[in-house]
């Protein structure tokens, strides 16, 4: 399918929600223009001409060609990762970022539903305001996440935007607890990990396995790269 709008993806390297966008147009093999918004001095014109709400991240899509820093009135604004992630699913059909079948459809939604906001609540509590508990809650969540999987493959069997909304903070718990990065005691991070390799959570790290060599998502990642924001 031929694309039929130039694209412009308004992002930062450390965004968790850039992250799933860069995922889903290395899917789709979008052409696309990257614009890494400075989020330590934020361009005046950002906020009045791309994303009111000044976030990350957004895209321009359609209209003539322009500058990123100067966008064509004539070209849709789209902002919220999710957001973005369907918009790519109707206009790159062919990259099958959702099923065809409805009800696979209608299970990645609600995949990510489930998981999307608990996701980044239980991030920030345990890693950025750790307190007592904070390391139940997370296995908690990720043992919930673990249920809701496929019995093989990806999240509803095969790869979609389920996997594109939970893979940028899955691989962001992983690597800041193999490095014990975090507010948490000394060592704290580590003893969660090697909770995480044991037999209770087999299906989740070999589902994380997977999204590591999925090679959207390999074309992206890497534990170099700014965690989180």
């Amino acid at each position: 399918m031929v694309q039929k709008g130039q694209i412009t993806f308004y992002s930062h390297p450390a965004s968790v929600y850039s992250h799933r966008v860069e995922i889903a147009l290395k899917e789709a093999k979008a052409d696309y223009t990257n614009y890494e918004v400075d989020l330590a001095n934020k361009p005046s014109w950002y906020a009045a001409r791309v994303n009111p709400v000044g976030k990350l991240p957004a895209i321009t899509y359609g209209g003539p060609n322009t500058a990123p820093d100067d966008p064509s009135p004539e070209a849709a604004k789209i902002n919220e990762s999710l957001i973005i992630l369907e918009f790519l699913a109707d206009i790159f059909p062919e990259a099958h970022l959702l099923p065809s079948d409805p009800v696979l459809r209608a299970q990645a939604r609600m995949f990510i539903v489930a998981t999307d906001s608990l996701l980044y609540d239980v991030f920030w509590a345990f890693f950025f305001h750790y307190s007592p508990g904070a390391d139940q809650t997370l296995l908690n969540l990720l043992e919930s996440v673990q249920e809701r999987l496929h019995p093989t493959g990806f999240a509803i069997g095969k790869w979609s935007n389920a996997d594109i909304a939970v893979a940028p903070f899955l691989f962001r718990f992983r690597a800041m607890l193999r490095h014990d990065l975090g507010s948490f005691p000394v060592g704290e991070g580590t003893r969660v990990y090697e909770i995480l390799q044991g037999p209770k959570f087999a299906r989740l790290m070999k589902y994380i396995d997977d999204i590591e060599q999925w090679p959207s998502f390999k074309a992206t990642w890497d534990e170099v790269r700014p965690v989180f924001m």
